[in-house]
């Protein structure tokens, strides 16, 4: 773990832009005569003639992104093996538009298509990394482009210890992208070379070389969920023991010591969200205990969740 971790901050310089202007003589008419320079549109727009002598005005303003709707930008690179997916799958969970292995000439066009989305796309994550060979080159031109377009990024930056990659990379048996027909580690030293200026430049580092997937995560939320904590969804639902039980339960309660309403004939026909067969069921005697206590032990494994 760096201390960018802490501590992370934004980088990036800003600094005023100079507009050049034009000394007297220079500009406009070869021979400096002020009366015969082109007077200066009022907007951003350039005057021509057509050939019958009709003027026509021509916008030449650079395309560009509307302000207001202008989304956030997150960028996660870093070592292949150090976490990059599960960065990004935490920021998916917290409702980030994820984009992964997108070439980094793309970023741009991505950012004004979530500009143009009337706020439905907000948050962007784009994963980058060596995979894309020849395209990694055009992420420092595509930087320098959001930056002239008022796009505020922030760049994360996965690492770890070669140590920790190469048990990483032998515990799925996969070759690094980088290792051709050398070794792990060559791999490893050739992307690190490559993304060396790119973790100078990163707002936040991470090393995840003796932390686990929750724990990254943990990381992660502190940095990106704000102060909400979070969100929790609990699904309840009533089966059949004689089906099996559902292949997606995490918590199954036998709810068998209380009488079953289908063999009521009068509340045959109804079902679990009727009134008569909820007030049927609460008036059992333990159901009500039985219940208040089961929701103080989900309170109790809910923090536990969250953690």
């Amino acid at each position: 773990m760096t201390e960018h971790d802490a501590d992370p901050t934004d980088r990036r310089d800003q600094s005023p832009t100079t507009v050049p202007t034009a000394a007297p003589g220079q500009g406009g008419d070869p021979d400096g005569d002020p009366a015969r320079r082109p007077a200066a549109p009022d907007s951003p727009q350039q005057e021509a003639r057509h050939e019958d002598g009709a003027q026509v005005s021509t916008d030449v303003s650079p395309p560009g992104i509307p302000e207001a709707a202008i989304p956030e930008l997150v960028i996660i690179s870093g070592m292949s093996g150090a976490g990059r997916s599960t960065a990004a799958k935490c920021l998916e969970d917290l409702g980030w538009f994820v984009v992964d292995n997108l070439p980094p000439a793309l970023i741009p066009t991505m950012v004004e298509l979530g500009a143009r989305s009337q706020g439905n796309v907000a948050r962007i994550a784009v994963v980058v990394d060596v995979r894309g060979r020849r395209f990694f080159d055009n992420l420092r031109e595509s930087l320098a482009d959001l930056e002239t377009r008022g796009v505020t990024r922030r760049i994360v930056f996965l690492e770890s210890s070669d140590d920790a990659l190469v048990r990483r990379f032998e515990g799925v048996r996969r070759p690094h992208p980088l290792q051709g027909d050398g070794r792990i580690v060559d791999g490893i030293a050739a992307e690190r070379e490559l993304l060396r200026e790119l973790r100078g430049d990163a707002d936040l580092v991470i090393d995840t070389s003796s932390l686990n997937v929750h724990e990254l995560r943990a990381k992660m939320d502190a940095q990106f969920a704000g102060e909400e904590e979070p969100e929790l969804r609990a699904t309840v639902m009533s089966f059949g023991f004689k089906y099996g039980l559902p292949v997606d339960a995490d918590l199954v309660v036998d709810m068998r010591f209380l009488p079953n309403p289908h063999w009521v004939p009068e509340l045959r026909p109804f079902t679990g969200l009727n009134e008569e067969v909820s007030a049927y069921v609460f008036n059992q005697p333990g159901a009500k205990e039985f219940l208040d206590r089961y929701a103080e032990l989900l309170q109790l494994i809910a923090a536990g969740y969250r953690r």
